[in-house]
């Protein structure tokens, strides 16, 4: 069995001048302290212009910025009361607006909006008489690790943390039932809706993404489960609510950052984070983004020694913006470089690193417990044979531990995509490696930096410049899966 100690730390031998654990955190110090890195905020913008100056220290070339139209959504105002006594709850992200596209101004009043509560617990709406009423339900986190196992095909657990309850059964928080409930509750007129945080620690400060696919037009709140259980109690002498809520929702410029060292040829490997966040984001995604400039800062050093033979594949750095708005973003930048094929760069693998952070469960007492260990990490990917068995043996190289693999091919033709930032540039036909880890409290203002796991932060950077490495050595028609390269296609 390894010793985690011998794949850690700056005193690592492997690959020389990469980053020591110590400056990647001092790079996530630094984009931490921007944060919120909310899109089209000061903290967004200043992240931005940080990766970019970090990417042009590196040795990039033609660092710019890519935009795209997104939504900059604020609250204020809110409250709820039941029975006269306040509940303490937290306004759901991107709620109370007019449509996907359109800006808005909208406010439930001074006097708030008063309403019957109509309690479906951890079930749907079905034939419930909700209209004109408030839907209280329980929010459930609805893919466990478990789930993903018939489509892991190598798991590298050398310390068997994963035979575990609460990690085999311990679902993470971005598949939610929120779409579904919300979705009937609007279309059956409801108020809005109670959201109680069944599955999660005692905080209510739950950061959801923008689910695009279900804008939520109607007004909603988050409360813990020990609130909720308290609202529960008020019912029988107390059956409504009052809720306050002001919205504003402002059309923004995104900006991700890109940067490029060329090679001999236009062929491109591209090596992705995401810079945003809507807290601290220490491991989500400073953690990630870290990696991208740190790979940055190694590969651009590369090519300024002495006899530096230039690569052949050109490599691009980016940090995305709009992970948590919509991914407006993602997809103007899939259309631009992939599918309309804009510009001279042939995308032909993509490689893409998000949170690296220790594990965390509920305790008894409903307190958020971290664990002095990963938490537990899956890569996506949809490689040829040769570069699958290169994968796989480099996580054991690198000693990515607690780590399945996962052919991404099922799981995106299923559904419509995978869970991490790669998705759109997959869906698009490109050979993806898609590393990402879905902590507990990666939504939450808890995401602070006590909670990165700095043991793994240069072994993932070594692993992924091991498979570099091997995407440069493969010839662009030999790295992803054909029935996904085909889609392609040749200039």
């Amino acid at each position: 069995m390894p010793s985690e100690a011998t794949s850690t730390g700056p005193e690592s031998p492997k690959r020389p001048g990469l980053a020591s654990t110590d400056e990647f955190m001092n790079t996530i110090r630094d984009i931490v302290g921007f944060a919120p890195r909310t899109t089209g905020s000061v903290g967004g913008r200043r992240t931005a212009n940080y990766v970019a100056d970090r990417f042009r220290r590196a040795g990039l070339e033609d660092v710019h910025f890519e935009t795209a139209t997104s939504y900059k959504w604020t609250a204020r105002d809110s409250s709820l009361v039941v029975g006269g006594e306040a509940i303490d709850s937290f306004p759901i992200s991107h709620s109370l607006i007019n449509d996907a596209t359109t800006p808005s101004a909208r406010t439930l009043g001074p006097q708030g909006q008063t309403g019957e509560i109509v309690d479906i617990g951890s079930g749907t709406i079905g034939t419930s008489d909700v209209k004109g009423k408030w839907v209280l339900f329980d929010l459930k986190f609805e893919l466990p690790l478990i789930a993903m196992l018939p489509f892991t095909n190598f798991l590298w657990d050398p310390y068997l943390r994963l035979i575990n309850p609460s990690k085999l059964f311990g679902a993470n928080p971005y598949v939610t039932s929120q779409t579904k409930i919300v979705d009937e509750a609007q279309q059956a007129g409801a108020l809005g809706v109670i959201g109680v945080l069944s599955d999660y620690f005692d905080s209510n400060r739950y950061h959801n993404e923008y689910h695009r696919r279900s804008p939520m037009t109607a007004p909603g709140v988050w409360i813990t489960k020990k609130e909720g259980a308290r609202l529960r109690s008020l019912l029988p002498s107390a059956p409504k609510a009052t809720m306050k809520l002001t919205t504003e929702r402002k059309a923004v410029t995104a900006r991700t950052v890109v940067g490029f060292l060329p090679g001999t040829t236009k062929d491109t490997v591209m090596v992705q984070s995401h810079h945003d966040s809507q807290g601290p984001g220490a491991v989500e995604d400073a953690t990630g983004t870290s990696e991208v400039i740190a790979l940055a800062d190694y590969y651009g050093a590369e090519a300024k020694k002495p006899g530096y033979k230039k690569r052949q594949k050109t490599m691009m750095f980016t940090t995305f913006d709009t992970h948590f708005t919509g991914y407006q973003q993602h997809q103007a930048f899939v259309k631009k470089y992939i599918t309309d094929q804009e510009t001279p760069y042939r995308i032909v693998a993509n490689a893409t690193i998000e949170h690296v952070g220790k594990h965390a469960t509920v305790s008894q007492d409903g307190s958020l417990k971290v664990r002095d260990e990963h938490e537990p990490r899956g890569i996506f990917e949809n490689l040829s044979l040769a570069l699958k068995i290169k994968l796989d043996s480099a996580i054991v190289r690198n000693n990515l531990h607690t780590t399945a693999v996962l052919n991404s091919t099922l799981p995106s033709a299923l559904l419509g995509g995978i869970p991490t930032d790669a998705s759109f540039v997959l869906q698009a036909g490109v050979p993806t490696i898609s590393l990402i880890a879905g902590p507990l409290y990666m939504y939450d203002d808890a995401d602070t930096i006590d909670k990165i796991d700095q043991s793994q932060l240069r072994p993932v950077a070594t692993f992924f410049a091991d498979m570099l490495d091997a995407l440069e050595k493969t010839p662009a028609d030999r790295i992803g899966q054909s029935s996904l390269l085909s889609r392609l296609g040749t200039r």
